[in-house]
């Protein structure tokens, strides 16, 4: 099964997965880049494992990892036995991390809730949930919501523009320091697999129609899903399946250069790998590239399962290399 199909579905599949010991309250030393991310070395070109232990455990599904722009909160989502994925979430405190705690807009692991991404200021997260609607107690399947940070602090969850989204697939809702909305999406029609890259332009707080991005990021694949774009739209970065050796999930970036976009380049060799890599996020200084790394596993029953881990690399280097290697030196 493909890890696109395992974030879609909500419990479908069962892991026989144990529980990992996660650790106490990090207190960490003040004015260092290790405390705004959890007493972790940055790494260098080399993608390294994020916060083993914290974020990630043995024998769970973590991924989605999004910071606000203070770098003291952050949430992720997470897979724990047989349950759906679920939002966590970690705060700075007077020096220290708080352990990984379920977020309280999430649904207790009842519903699918996943792929958090802050809003540039921060003000705003969005998610994906199948929790029900109007009052219903049953899931009408993956909507988009978020929740905005008022006075006293997060507000209840809103489901983001109804009437626009309706009867639509959405997912990984990201939005830039314009207001705009990019995220995965399909034609009614379409297989899942069909899915691409579409935006929406914020119109003095309404929305336009959605729109499909051009096939310089909709480039022939399957699963063209969970982008990530900069705040001020300068990149965007997503996944897909397209024809290489491994044939599964690969990271892609695309840049606007003048307003338009390049063709889409594969993040590397150190990026890219026989797993599936998929999910990227920034940091907001734009200085570190996070995403997951899956792999399958068989049981004795010979079924599978995936397994992921959260990444990080230096995306400053990164992005300077691909830049010289695809745009400038071209």
């Amino acid at each position: 099964m493909k890890m696109k199909q395992l974030l879609i579905l909500t419990g479908v599949i069962s892991l026989n997965i144990g529980f990992a010991q996660e650790k106490n309250d990090i207190t960490l030393k003040p004015q260092t880049i290790e405390r705004q991310y959890l007493g972790q070395k940055p790494p260098g070109l080399v993608p390294e494992i994020f916060a083993p232990g914290i974020i990630s455990i043995d024998s769970l599904i973590e991924g989605s990892i999004t910071f606000n722009k203070e770098m003291n909160e952050l949430f992720f989502q997470r897979r724990e036995r047989e349950e759906s994925h679920n939002i966590y979430t970690m705060k700075l405190i007077k020096g220290k991390w708080s352990t990984p705690k379920q977020a309280f807009f999430s649904t207790n692991k009842k519903y699918l809730d996943l792929h958090p991404r802050f809003s540039p200021n921060g003000d705003r997260l969005y998610f994906g949930s199948t929790r029900p609607l109007n009052d219903s107690v049953k899931s009408s399947g993956l909507h988009q919501w978020y929740i905005k940070k008022g006075k006293s602090g997060w507000e209840d969850p809103v489901l983001l523009s109804e009437k626009l989204f309706e009867n639509e697939w959405i997912m990984c809702v990201n939005s830039t320091e314009q207001g705009n909305l990019y995220f995965n999406s399909k034609e009614k029609e379409e297989k899942l697999e069909d899915e691409g890259i579409y935006y929406s332009v914020n119109q003095g707080g309404e929305y336009s129609k959605l729109k499909k991005m051009s096939n310089k990021i909709n480039a022939p694949g399957k699963w063209i899903a969970h982008p990530y774009i900069a705040p001020d739209e300068s990149y965007i970065i997503y996944d897909a399946e397209r024809t290489s050796k491994y044939e599964n999930g690969d990271l892609y970036i695309s840049f606007n250069i003048n307003g338009s976009w390049t063709k889409s380049y594969s993040l590397g060799s150190k990026i890219n790998t026989e797993k599936s890599e998929t999910g990227a996020t920034v940091s907001p200084d734009g200085k570190y590239l996070f995403f997951s790394r899956g792999v399958i596993r068989t049981r004795e029953d010979g079924s599978t399962y995936w397994l992921t881990d959260t990444y990080w690399v230096d995306f400053v280097q990164l992005k300077k290399e691909l830049m010289e290697e695809n745009i400038l030196n071209n």
